[in-house]
């Protein structure tokens, strides 16, 4: 008998495992589909309630990067880069102890930088381009981050997500620095399809409304880390899953008005 029960409890795991696999394979094709266009398209008063139930969720969300002021924001960001914030808000505490402004960073010099951000990812060209990136603010903006993409963008290892994180969250500017979670949540839900970043950039420019876009960039940013995950999206916990069209979701859309 137990090992008929045990036969029986190794062919339901096999089945169970299979059904996943399925289901995953079933996920990934929906998300190859957004490539292709394959969605419907969202109409405005869609878009609308969406950003109304996010901004009644979370009414000021907040970048999880730990700063202290815009030089210390443009350096977590760099530092971002193919990292995770936690691991990045990990290192920068010591870092910001020694180093807040660019003419403290230059005079802490490559070699100890390097010793400080060694657990992130890509640290040796982080700590060259962050060196460089502050001797250009010495040199050519008296030390001070600017206010304009185009000098940001021209700074080492700066380029237009980070950019755009620095105008949105130091500046107040309507920004959306588009990563691999908005691009997702973006995509997946058809909100705005796009085969690059910077076409979904533009195109949530587009469609977002006005009112919503200052927090435009970290509803999408909170919701892809933590709802609208890659593997196995949250869709259970989706405020608007009854509004994305994605037609790999995990549960039954439901009735919206949250």
């Amino acid at each position: 008998m137990a090992q008929k029960n045990s036969g029986r409890h190794s062919q339901a795991a096999r089945k169970g495992k299979a059904a996943r696999a399925r289901n995953a394979a079933a996920r990934a094709a929906a998300d190859a589909g957004v490539v292709h266009g394959k969605r419907l398209q969202w109409t405005k008063a869609e878009v609308e309630e969406a950003f109304r139930r996010f901004a009644a969720a979370n009414p000021v969300p907040r970048g999880e990067l730990e700063h202290i002021n815009p030089f210390t924001l443009l350096v977590a960001v760099v530092l971002s880069a193919q990292a995770t914030d936690a691991g990045v808000n990990k290192a920068t505490p010591a870092l910001f102890k020694l180093a807040d402004t660019p003419d403290k960073m230059v005079k802490l010099g490559e070699a100890r930088l390097r010793a400080l951000i060694k657990t992130i990812g890509l640290y040796r060209t982080k700590a060259k381009n962050l060196i460089a990136l502050s001797r250009k603010l010495l040199a050519e903006h008296g030390g001070r981050v600017p206010h304009d993409r185009n000098a940001l963008e021209a700074l080492p290892g700066v380029g237009r997500k980070t950019a755009n994180v620095v105008l949105n969250v130091a500046f107040g500017e309507p920004t959306i620095a588009v990563d691999t979670h908005i691009f997702r949540v973006a995509n997946r839900t058809g909100l705005a399809a796009g085969k690059t970043p910077l076409e979904v950039e533009m195109k949530l420019i587009e469609v977002v409304p006005e009112r919503y876009r200052l927090h435009a960039h970290h509803w999408l940013i909170l919701h892809g880390r933590y709802v609208c995950i890659a593997r196995r999206p949250l869709c259970e916990k989706c405020v608007i899953a009854d509004l994305c069209k994605w037609p790999g979701k995990t549960v039954s859309a439901f009735a919206g008005g949250r």
